[in-house]
């Protein structure tokens, strides 16, 4: 016989009751949202001595510009001793190690890559680089870093299901997006297209969740700040058709064929190189950081650090050297190749802008701010094959939506141009290093 429809009515209430006065139900709650706010508060922490360190870097090169051929191999030799000696699993962006760490349920491996010991050199040793001059930032860190502290909350509370661990791993990461950039929805857009290529219904609660709370604490701390400022840039149909098609163009293909560079170069070098790589790790760091201050010194200065600086500066039509955009990029490879901890975030969008510098040459009439911040992101989406994640990055980040579709336009464009240079995503061909089997 069907059962009453007054039975099935109790029965639904007195099960919604139970789940509402559920102690342990409540106790992952707290747990959640305690992990929630350290990741905000760690991620905001750690942008603010970014920033203050990339501050001191520029006045030491600014007052002795010979500095960093004494830092940056000093620094970065020490690096790769402290990295291959004490924290295994913190080299590189962050992100790839996330992303494995997502696929692959194995505890042991989880616990090796997002320990909260990694991520404290991750931390120390990202700013440490940042420090000596390295071109590096610290958004894919704060991935891995954020994942770390959510991955050790739920081993505080009973989490159930593999399902529900995945997504607090994956709140973590989208989390520490959210409050690197000061920007809520790059960390969910970031999360959907680039860290689990999926949304499931049982994550999605957990992963906004985590971005909303982290996105307060940013707010709290460091007000309604876009990075790049607010601009206002615009350009008219004709030429702003010409710099899409020039900037996504280029911006890809250059983004592709940097993704092609590190991904060769994390797994192989020419000739002597990789040996040295292999056996003399503190010696290949120092010989990377005499390149990198080569470099430096060619580019009067520019190429150190985040590169959000030399950005902004682009923007708001200061000079900077027409060679900034091409000797970044090639920083940032030396920089990665060298095994150091740091993020490539922030120093593409800096190649982008510089890239975009140059462009402006080729689009007579458009405003120098607009076509930057379409190199921006060109590059970035080429680089990172994720063009959602770079459009709503640079719109929050510069709140200029009357570029929107010009933007939205040129990241397309960017990823496919990417594709042909460059078919597996960089990041999906850097975790295959941290775990064994095929990347899902």
């Amino acid at each position: 016989m069907p059962m009453p429809r007054l039975t099935i009515k109790l029965r639904a209430t007195r099960r919604a009751r139970h789940v509402w006065l559920s102690r342990s139900l409540w106790n992952r709650r707290v747990v959640f949202l305690v992990g929630s706010l350290l990741v905000g508060l760690v991620a905001v922490a750690f942008a603010i001595a970014a920033t203050q360190i990339n501050i001191a870097l520029h006045r030491l090169v600014t007052a002795w510009p010979w500095a960093p051929f004494i830092t940056a191999p000093a620094g970065m030799g020490t690096i790769a001793f402290l990295g291959r000696r004490f924290f295994r699993g913190a080299q590189g962006s962050g992100i790839p190690q996330t992303i494995a760490a997502l696929g692959y349920p194995l505890p042991a491996l989880r616990s090796e890559l997002l320990s909260l010991r990694v991520a404290a050199g991750k931390i120390m040793l990202t700013l440490l680089g940042l420090a000596c001059g390295a071109s590096i930032g610290r958004e894919g860190p704060t991935v891995q870093i954020g994942a770390a502290i959510m991955y050790a909350m739920s081993r505080v509370s009973s989490f159930p299901h593999e399902t529900m661990k995945r997504g607090l791993i994956l709140a973590g990461g989208a989390a520490g997006i959210a409050a690197a950039f000061n920007a809520p929805l790059a960390g969910v857009v970031f999360a959907i297209e680039e860290m689990s290529r999926s949304f499931s219904q049982r994550t999605s609660g957990i992963v906004m969740t985590a971005v909303i709370v982290a996105g307060i604490v940013s707010l709290a701390l460091l007000g309604d700040y876009a990075y790049f400022g607010q601009t206002s840039a615009t350009m008219g149909v004709a030429s702003g058709a010409l710099a899409v098609i020039v900037c996504g163009t280029g911006g890809g293909l250059l983004g592709g064929a940097f993704s092609r560079l590190l991904i060769a170069s994390s797994t192989w070098l020419p000739g002597h190189l990789e040996a040295l790589r292999r056996e003399r790790p503190v010696l290949f760091g120092a010989a990377c950081g005499i390149v990198l201050a080569m470099l430096g010194y060619l580019s009067e200065g520019t190429v150190y650090g985040t590169g959000y600086a030399e950005t902004r500066a682009i923007l708001e039509g200061r000079d900077i050297p027409a060679s900034f955009g091409a000797l970044k990029l090639l920083a940032t490879v030396v920089s990665y190749a060298s095994g150091i901890p740091g993020g490539i975030f922030s120093p593409s969008l800096a190649v982008g802008a510089g890239l975009g510098q140059n462009a402006a040459l080729l689009v007579p009439g458009a405003p120098l701010a607009a076509v930057a911040i379409l190199g921006m992101v060109a590059y970035f989406a080429g680089v990172v094959q994720a063009p959602l994640t770079a459009f709503v990055i640079v719109i929050e980040m510069t709140r200029d939506s009357g570029m929107a579709l010009p933007l939205l336009a040129c990241a397309l464009i960017a990823h496919g141009f990417s594709r042909l240079v460059c078919p597996r995503p960089v990041y999906k061909a850097l975790a295959k290093s941290f775990r064994p089997g095929p990347v899902r």
